[in-house]
């Protein structure tokens, strides 16, 4: 993180299939070593498999409703106060929450192993969709951390 100034927040272009900024940014946090047409090929792919198993909804919907079941409230950030170093829990802003959301389905489709990426992915969209699943066991992780540690909440600045 600078110490200088803030860092300036590039824009996220919508993508080109659905028109949505959030696709992009899934787009963005699966490609990898900038091969934007596989990561497009990975989640365009996903969201076929979504509509075959999901009917009466559009894949966008799901992706969003995963996504807000997938946002984090509450995190906890380091605050060193005289020698100690505790554990403060802050609200999250929407974006950061956002980007967490996206980034732990992404991690967790990653994590499986043996099926292709398009498949894990689409299966990840899904259990965050119906509220269960990896990516919500990591929310539910950080905002049991951030409960825990609420007696350090004056801490916060």
């Amino acid at each position: 993180m600078s110490r200088r100034r803030r860092a300036v927040k590039r824009e996220i272009y919508p993508d080109v299939q659905f028109g949505s900024r959030l696709v992009g940014r899934l787009v963005n946090t699966v490609m990898e070593r900038g091969k934007r047409s596989v990561a497009q090929r990975i989640v365009y792919g996903a969201f076929d498999q979504i509509v075959e198993n999901q009917e009466g909804t559009t894949a966008l919907e799901v992706l969003e409703r995963a996504v807000e079941n997938a946002k984090p409230r509450l995190e906890v950030k380091s605050r060193r106060v005289g020698g100690a170093t505790y554990q403060v829990p802050m609200e999250v802003t929407g974006e950061r929450s956002e980007a967490l959301a996206l980034r732990w389905i992404v991690q967790f489709a990653k994590s499986r192993k043996g099926t292709p990426m398009g498949n894990a992915l689409a299966k990840e969209i899904m259990e965050a969709y119906e509220g269960e699943g990896s990516s919500i066991r990591r929310r539910d992780e950080v905002h049991r951390m951030a409960q825990a540690n609420k007696a350090f909440a004056h801490f916060r600045w």
